[in-house]
């Protein structure tokens, strides 16, 4: 069944890639909405050892109340533009209802 994705998330057979824009050394993790054509994820942790990355995955898996697992950064590992492979184990319409309601 196809979704009508919005443009900072690409749906996939088994799931979703979701565009974040991260933005580390905040003063704590949130979503900070969206940042044009990504969501905006404002993480404590500094830009170094993948500390940031892995904040990344940990938050938005508590997030949308799915396992680490279940996300992983498929590009943009090095950057602040990371794109982030949601995969969906049940729900498919379900999950993107949790993901798109992040931006909110």
């Amino acid at each position: 069944m196809k979704f009508i994705c919005p443009t900072w998330i690409t749906e996939k057979l088994d799931g979703f890639i979701v565009t974040v824009f991260v933005q580390p050394r905040a003063s704590k993790n949130m979503v900070a909405g969206l940042h044009g054509e990504a969501l905006k994820v404002r993480l404590t942790a500094p830009p170094v050892d993948n500390a940031a990355n892995k904040m990344c995955v940990e938050f938005l898996s508590k997030c949308l109340k799915i396992p680490k697992s279940s996300l992983e950064i498929v590009s943009g590992q090095t950057g602040r533009t990371k794109h982030i492979f949601v995969r969906a184990t049940d729900d498919k319409q379900a999950l993107m209802r949790k993901i798109e309601a992040l931006a909110d």
